[in-house]
C-alpha cells in the first residue's frame, strides 16, 4: 500500500526555505498553479471520517485523488490513491460532472501557487513544497511517499529531522480545505 507522510507548517515568509535551499545547492522546479476541487460522499461525511475526494488541475493535467483517513496523531500520514484524468479543462468538468452524477457535491477549490524541490535526506526523497494559498497565506510542506508500513517510522523521521535542520515549527494538520472552509 502506498502513503503519502507529509507535514505541513504555516510561514510567515518563504525566504528562509528558498535560502536553505539555495546553500545545500537545490534548485527549485518549476513554480505552478494548482486548483483542487473536492467533492462530498452522498452517504459518508468526509469531515467526520477524515478523508478527501479531489481533482486536481495543473496546467493541462488532472488528477482524481483519494486520501485516506490520517494514521497517526503527529504527521497526515495516509493512503493516497491518484488517478490521471483526461487532459485539459473539459477533462477536468466531464470528471465533476461524472462525479456529480453520481451523488457527489462539489464542495470548494482551493487554489494555490506552489515551487517545488526534491532532496535526498537520510536515504530518502523528500519533496519540499513552498505554497501560497488563495485566501490562507504561506506553507510548507515536506512530504515522503512510503511504500508500505514498514518504510513509515522511517519516513516520519527524515521529516521531523529536516523540518528541524529548516526550522519549521508551527505544525498545521488541517488540510487546505478545513482551513479555507474555517477561514470563510
Amino acid at each position: 500500500m502506498r502513503y503519502e507522510v507529509e507535514q505541513k507548517f504555516r510561514v510567515a515568509d518563504t525566504e528562509s526555505i528558498h535560502r536553505a535551499m539555495a546553500d545545500r545547492d537545490i534548485s527549485p522546479r518549476d513554480t505552478v498553479t494548482q486548483v483542487d476541487t473536492y467533492y462530498a460522499h452522498p452517504v459518508r461525511d468526509f469531515a467526520a471520517t477524515d478523508e478527501a475526494l479531489r481533482i486536481r488541475r495543473v496546467g493541462e493535467e488532472n488528477v482524481v485523488t483519494y486520501k485516506g483517513p490520517k494514521i497517526d496523531a503527529t504527521t497526515k500520514t495516509r493512503q493516497e490513491i491518484e488517478l490521471a484524468i483526461a487532459a485539459g479543462q473539459q477533462g477536468a468538468e466531464q470528471a465533476g460532472q461524472l462525479l456529480e452524477a453520481l451523488g457527489f457535491r462539489r464542495v470548494a477549490d482551493v487554489s494555490k501557487v506552489r515551487q517545488t524541490y526534491c532532496l535526498e535526506q537520510e536515504g530518502q526523497s523528500v519533496e519540499i513544497a513552498v505554497d501560497n494559498i488563495e485566501g490562507l497565506g504561506s506553507f510548507v510542506e515536506l512530504e515522503i511517499v512510503a511504500e508500505g508500513e514498514q518504510a513509515l517510522d522511517p519516513a516520519r523521521q527524515t521529516i521531523a529531522t529536516l523540518a528541524t535542520e529548516l526550522g519549521l515549527a508551527k505544525v498545521e494538520r488541517r488540510s487546505y480545505l478545513e482551513l479555507l472552509l474555517e477561514h470563510n
